[in-house]
């Protein structure tokens, strides 16, 4: 099964990203972070789906893209943005293993393909695709090879 969602506006791709919070909450499992990899072009709809996300984890900070600091932090909530990354191994020096391990935490990260080898088996992977000037695409799809299903217009 695919989840494929499609979005017309800003407003659609918030709840997006928090319909999938409440079912992180919903289904959040005790032994490590949920971590989410997000991939896709420039002004994809990214940032503008975690805001969704963050809105739906009752995250209060205004959520913006972290490009030229790497990472912020809401809590338990991580925003990472790996677009100025040039290899793995930054991101790790700045505590991604102990990070990833807290099963308290929820880690999002935009441009997560650049990082690819050290993502934890079971990310949850989001694909942006543009189809028009407004309309985009989103791909879900779990690492492992499950997929979920769920398709909107």
């Amino acid at each position: 099964m695919k989840l494929k969602i499609f979005t017309s506006n800003p407003s659609q791709t918030k709840k997006a990203g928090k319909l999938l919070a409440e079912e992180i909450l919903r289904t959040k499992p005790t032994q490590k972070a949920v971590v989410i990899g997000l991939v896709g072009d420039l002004g994809g709809g990214k940032t503008t789906f975690l805001q969704g996300l963050a809105r739906g984890l009752k995250i209060k900070g205004k959520i913006l893209s972290p490009t030229f600091i790497i990472m912020r932090r809401f809590g338990s909530f991580y925003h990472i943005d790996c677009y100025r990354i040039r290899r793995p191994q930054e991101l790790l020096s700045l505590g991604f293993k102990k990070i990833i391990s807290n099963p308290k935490n929820i880690v999002a990260i935009e441009w997560a393909d650049r990082v690819r080898s050290i993502m934890p088996a079971k990310t949850i992977w989001l694909k942006f695709e543009f189809l028009s000037e407004k309309k985009r695409k989103i791909v879900l799809k779990l690492k492992d090879g499950r997929q979920k299903a769920l398709t909107r217009h």
